[in-house]
């Protein structure tokens, strides 16, 4: 008998809507939204629509605005600089500890992440491209053994997800990243901890850098 797979609630799936749109850029920076023009377009009622609503204004997503309600807030420099800060100490821990533990199962799935990646690189979906990205870091806290690794991280990347879609729309970062992630992985897969972790502090390091840039030209396009 197959287990039985939990549906997800309908709070969930306006969550994930709503969010979904505020990182892809569907609901920009600024955007007022309310309950009730949310509710219609996702054709349910406000109930869940304003439990989800109040979830994302507790994790950022969502602040207040005067009498108006509430409005996307901008992405948060300060948010972006300290979520970097603290990859650049849990993932090159990560890959260490990778090296040591990785599954074939793991590695198998590892090496169609990388095949998958470039291929939507290829095709010009950021989107597909992104989510691989997000995949395959996530592959590697799982090959950790340490679950804290990936729970501690899984709310930070929905954050990172607004400002790096905009770097893994051009075609020369992104074949880089792919570059990076499968030397990442050959060092995983030949149990070499020191090389894993070198390399992938050295990868969100330079994704830091990239990212950061992105953001200084949108502030000052705002401006």
């Amino acid at each position: 008998m197959e287990s039985l797979k939990p549906q997800k609630t309908l709070v969930e799936q306006v969550y994930e809507r709503i969010l979904d749109a505020i990182c892809e850029g569907a609901l920009p920076a600024g955007t007022r939204v309310t309950q009730d023009e949310l509710a219609e377009r996702l054709q349910v009622s406000r109930q869940p629509v304003m439990t989800a609503m109040g979830l994302l204004k507790q994790q950022g997503f969502l602040v207040e605005h005067g009498r108006r309600g509430l409005q996307v807030a901008p992405a948060d420099r300060a948010r972006f600089d300290a979520i970097y800060e603290f990859r650049s100490a849990v993932e090159p821990l990560a890959a260490s500890l990778a090296a040591q533990r990785i599954t074939p199962q793991l590695l198998e799935r590892g090496r169609a992440l990388i095949a998958q990646g470039r291929r939507m690189a290829a095709s010009g979906d950021a989107h597909a491209t992104l989510q691989a990205d997000i995949d395959f870091h996530g592959l590697i806290y799982e090959a950790s053994g340490n679950p804290l690794l990936q729970e501690s991280m899984q709310l930070h990347w929905q954050h990172l997800r607004r400002s790096m879609g905009e770097v893994l729309q051009r075609a020369r970062f992104t074949q880089k990243v792919w570059r990076e992630h499968a030397a990442i992985l050959d060092a995983i897969a030949a149990g070499d901890a020191r090389a894993a972790a070198e390399l992938i502090a050295g990868h969100v390091r330079e994704a830091r850098e990239r990212v950061g840039a992105e953001l200084v030209a949108a502030e000052r396009a705002v401006a």
